[in-house]
């Protein structure tokens, strides 16, 4: 039995927030509760002692109710929050499409946005040009190049985000939702990708709400609730167990 190497690492991972336990309306009243130590904060662990292994190639789904914590768990391997307590240890490229509009500028156009997003992801000007045309066609864009991306709907900018994440194959992809607001032959065409990207040896990190996405994507589930874990494991498993909530 191959022995795959272990890519994404979290153990007892808990992230923090102070919650602002009081109303203040304006600058001036929190600078004077700043400086006399007035502030008060309620603490809110939105995620709490998480711990789960991925292997290389494994495709992970991620359930749970709104507020579970979905959303911060992937953040945290990303990087973009860092735990509280715990550690999060991440081997390979990621490719995040984590929220909407990321990297993008509104005032912008869809053109310089592809190259603006392809420098933020470490490509070159060459590479982009290289790739232009296979990314708008993929998005399915090519009548709305020159249009300031704040004028985009949510869907357009969804392709347009995705298009550029997936048009190299990272080490590993994480996708939040943001497949949600396409139509469905978009979405579909967005699975397809996804499905070819884990043949060719990619890892994936998948939050969804349509638990048959997860099903048909993912081998694997980790199944949050209130930040903490509740199950993981088999794809199958835990999506039946979580749906027997209902």
């Amino acid at each position: 039995m191959e022995n795959k190497e272990t890519v994404i690492e979290v153990s007892h991972a808990t992230v923090r927030f102070n919650l602002a336990s009081e109303k203040i309306d304006n600058l001036k009243e929190y600078a004077i509760k700043l400086v006399k130590r007035q502030l008060m904060f309620q603490e809110f662990l939105a995620l709490k002692d998480v711990s789960f292994q991925v292997k290389k190639g494994e495709a992970w789904g991620i359930v749970g109710l709104n507020g579970s914590g979905k959303s911060t768990l992937l953040k945290v391997i990303c990087g973009i929050l860092k735990p509280y307590k715990g550690e999060v240890v991440v081997k390979g490229t990621i490719a995040p499409l984590i929220e909407l509009g990321a990297g993008f500028d509104g005032d912008l156009t869809a053109k310089e946005n592809i190259f603006l997003n392809g420098a933020v992801l470490g490509y070159s000007k060459e590479f982009m040009r290289a790739h232009f045309n296979e990314i708008v066609e993929f998005a399915e864009l090519k009548d709305f190049l020159d249009m300031p991306i704040k004028n985009y709907s949510s869907g357009m900018a969804a392709r347009l985000g995705f298009s550029i994440a997936t048009m190299v194959k990272p080490d590993i992809m994480i996708v939040d939702e943001v497949l949600s607001v396409g139509d469905y032959a978009f979405q579909q065409k967005c699975m397809e990708r996804m499905a070819k990207m884990l043949e060719g040896g990619t890892t994936l990190l998948f939050v969804s709400h349509s638990i048959e996405n997860v099903k048909e994507l993912c081998d694997h589930a980790i199944w949050l609730n209130k930040g903490e874990v509740v199950k993981c494991g088999d794809v199958t498993e835990i999506c039946n167990a979580y749906m027997q909530q209902f």
